[in-house]
């Protein structure tokens, strides 16, 4: 009768030498220490940060004095402020004159490339770069582009006989100036999002619908634009986000200073933004409590409009 040999079980290490075996953290400590400069770093400079400013938002502090506790004061100020308020307004304003245009134009421009047959690198490369490009130099340009008497637009208009602008003397002027440069800055960068989700649909549907006669304009319309609804909604849920908390491009474009806080915004405040608004509180005027207190109602404002746009884009898809 033969004899079946059977392989003899493999030790484990966890339960090597009679001791007990190791279990969650125990056993996979090394792992969890592979990973966790990550969160250390996350909960020194971000968790917190952010649990330090909502204990700030509860009281008056000048930043080097004792804090005082003012309890939720300081947000029952804030609903009240019209100054905040007219900082809301103007960053709403402004994210919709430049996300809107932004995301058609990266669509059209992610179309294009994805067509192109040759430098494709090159474009893509070209369209980019304004993103990564200083901030700073990009507002100086534009500061220069948009003036009054030698800027670049009222050379164009008074070509075509029309009337010089003072795009950063008005209200209106201001927004589209900001929003222009918002505009330029991220159009590029959504163009690359765009094109790798146009590159993840199938080219079959694209010649099924060919043979069924449909034309460029019902290819993309019942085609792209389906297939891109959550690229499209990550797009614009990131605008959202970066939108409404634009800082650099008024501050600079509008050339705000900590020593003229009265001109924070341009002429009328009328470039003043949520953020903005938060460092004039808290570095201008030195009120680190009320300066939190208005972070903190930029967060909820972002929050909301997020979702809102989230759920739009959802029930369109739904629909």
């Amino acid at each position: 009768m033969a004899t079946t040999l059977r392989k003899p079980p493999v030790a484990d290490p966890a339960t090597a030498g009679g001791s007990r075996p190791r279990t969650g953290a125990r056993r996979y400590w090394h792992l969890y220490a592979a990973i966790s400069p990550f969160y250390l770093l996350f909960l020194c400079f971000g968790l917190i940060p952010v649990g330090f400013s909502l204990y700030v938002s509860l009281h008056r502090w000048d930043g080097l004095g004792s804090m005082e506790w003012a309890g939720l004061s300081q947000y029952q100020y804030l609903l009240g402020d019209s100054d905040f308020w007219t900082a809301v307004g103007n960053t709403i304003v402004i994210w919709a004159l430049a996300t809107f245009p932004m995301i058609f134009l990266a669509m059209v421009t992610a179309v294009m490339l994805n067509s192109a047959v040759r430098l494709k690198n090159l474009y893509r490369f070209a369209y980019f770069l304004p993103n990564v490009t200083s901030v700073v130099a990009i507002a100086i340009i534009f500061g220069s582009v948009f003036s009054t008497n030698f800027g670049l637009v009222n050379a164009l208009l008074q070509a075509v006989g029309l009337d010089q602008v003072a795009w950063l003397n008005t209200p209106w002027g201001i927004k589209i100036a900001v929003a222009t440069l918002m505009t330029w800055q991220w159009t590029g960068y959504n163009a690359i999002i765009f094109l790798a989700g146009l590159q993840t649909i199938p080219g079959e549907l694209y010649e099924a619908a060919r043979m069924d006669g449909a034309g460029p304009v019902q290819t993309f319309f019942r085609i792209t634009l389906p297939m891109m609804r959550p690229v499209l909604l990550f797009v614009l849920v990131v605008s959202t986000v970066t939108g409404l908390q634009s800082f650099s491009e008024p501050q600079v474009l509008l050339q705000t200073t900590s020593n003229d806080s009265t001109f924070a915004g341009g002429p009328g405040h009328a470039g003043q933004t949520m953020v903005l608004y938060f460092f004039q509180q808290t570095f201008d005027n030195n009120d680190f409590g009320y300066g939190a207190a208005v972070a903190w109602g930029v967060f909820l404002v972002v929050v909301l409009f997020s979702i809102i746009n989230w759920r739009l884009v959802q029930r369109r898809g739904e629909d």
